[in-house]
Formats: structure tokens, sequence, C-alpha cells
């Protein structure tokens, strides 16, 4: 089964906390690619490797 978001790749600014890290989820979780950016670098790896853990 493919995800609605297979085949795209987004860009979510702010993606360590909060707003942006639950939208990141939500993306990854549907298929999407995602380049993940925030002004902290600790915040943001910790991002990458939530979605890694859930297969992204």
């Amino acid at each position: 089964m493919t995800k609605k978001l297979d085949g795209k790749v987004a860009l979510i600014t702010g993606s360590g906390r909060g707003i942006g890290r639950s939208i990141a989820m939500k993306l990854a979780a549907d298929g999407a690619r995602l380049v993940i950016n925030d002004l902290d670098a600790d915040p943001a790896q910790e991002t990458v490797e939530a979605i890694k853990a859930m297969g992204g």
C-alpha cells in the first residue's frame, strides 16, 4: 500500500520542536521525504532520530 505523500519532499522549518516537529512527524508518517531544519541542532537531530525509528 502506498502512502499519499510517497515521492514528495517537504522542507519544514523549526521542525526540532513544537508544531514544526508535529508536522514533520505527520508528513513522514504519510510517506514524505523531509528536510529537517531548526536553529538548534540537538532538537533537529532528535526529530530525525524519531522519524528514523518509525521507518522514515
